[in-house]
């Protein structure tokens, strides 16, 4: 177990995980927390279009919705360490695709936007658009999107990122989220090329599982999203990650994966208890395979 998170005001003992999920108001959560005591936060909030959640109401007034988050930006501003890094996943809808830009805008006053990543869930190339690459062989369509019945609008196959900082000069690791050359000519082309890796860039495809039972919560990124966001950002000693709507646990699940601590908030006490029941079993299958 890495060292307790240091708070302005007492928190519950550690579950016997690698951190802590805490059922409650995030805000409130995070004046609980000392100054400077958090590396990195990855999260995914409502974004106000309608989802439905056990608990949270996601039709809020536009007005009020925005301020929510503005709010959210100025208090994990404070818990945030200097070179810290502030991922920020966001979308909207087709018919309402302003949301991530106007949240983008409140947290304006608060942080650098220092990156955008495009997270793309589904593609589709033709093959001869690709180029002479033996390793694709035809026409591509990979992942899942929401089809959208509509003569006016497209489905929506991506989401956005942001990624934010306190100066905009956090150094990255970002042959931790590389990708091999498919041209082998390029390793020795370039002065700085390290071996057979190059930077992945600000477009990531990073797909949803299939499953054939419904979804425990309506909106989840997958656990591989927030993983890389850490291993970009650069892994260190005693780091502690924290995702202030932490839902069924898939941040914490990436730390899991990555061995770093996690600190999270979830409000409603169905996901929260669906949160520590997967990281249990996840912490179980980890043991079992030292």
């Amino acid at each position: 177990m890495q060292q307790s998170l240091p708070v302005s005001a007492e928190l519950p003992e550690k579950d016997p995980l690698n951190g802590q999920i805490l059922s409650g108001d995030c805000l409130e959560g995070m004046r609980r927390l000392s100054p400077q005591s958090v590396d990195v936060i990855v999260t995914s909030p409502p974004y106000n279009i309608g989802k439905i959640y056990n608990s949270h109401n996601d039709n809020l007034p536009y007005d009020e919705y925005l301020d929510w988050m503005e709010e959210i930006a100025k208090a994990s501003l404070r818990v945030l360490k200097d070179d810290g890094s502030f991922f920020l996943n966001i979308g909207g809808k087709p018919k309402d695709p302003w949301v991530p830009f106007d949240v983008l805008q409140r947290f304006r006053s608060s942080y650098q936007l220092q990156n955008v990543i495009h997270w793309v869930k589904s593609i589709a190339i033709e093959k001869e658009k690709v180029g002479n690459y033996d390793a694709i062989k035809g026409d591509i369509a990979v992942g899942h999107y929401q089809p959208v019945n509509s003569d006016r609008y497209l489905s929506q196959c991506h989401e956005h990122i942001f990624h934010f900082t306190k100066q905009g000069r956090v150094k990255l690791d970002k042959l931790a989220v590389g990708v091999k050359y498919q041209d082998k000519s390029n390793i020795n082309r370039w002065q700085k090329t390290k071996g057979d890796l190059r930077d992945r860039g600000n477009v990531w495809f990073i797909p949803y599982k299939t499953i054939r039972t419904s979804r425990p919560h309506p909106t989840s990124f997958p656990k591989e999203l927030p993983e890389m966001c850490i291993q970009l950002h650069g892994i260190e000693n005693n780091m502690v990650v924290l995702d202030p709507f932490m839902g069924i646990g898939n941040t914490a699940l990436a730390c899991i994966n990555l061995g770093v601590e996690f600190l999270g908030f979830e409000i409603d006490p169905e996901y929260h208890a669906c949160a520590l029941e997967r990281c249990r079993a996840a912490q179980i299958e980890k043991s079992r395979k030292r």
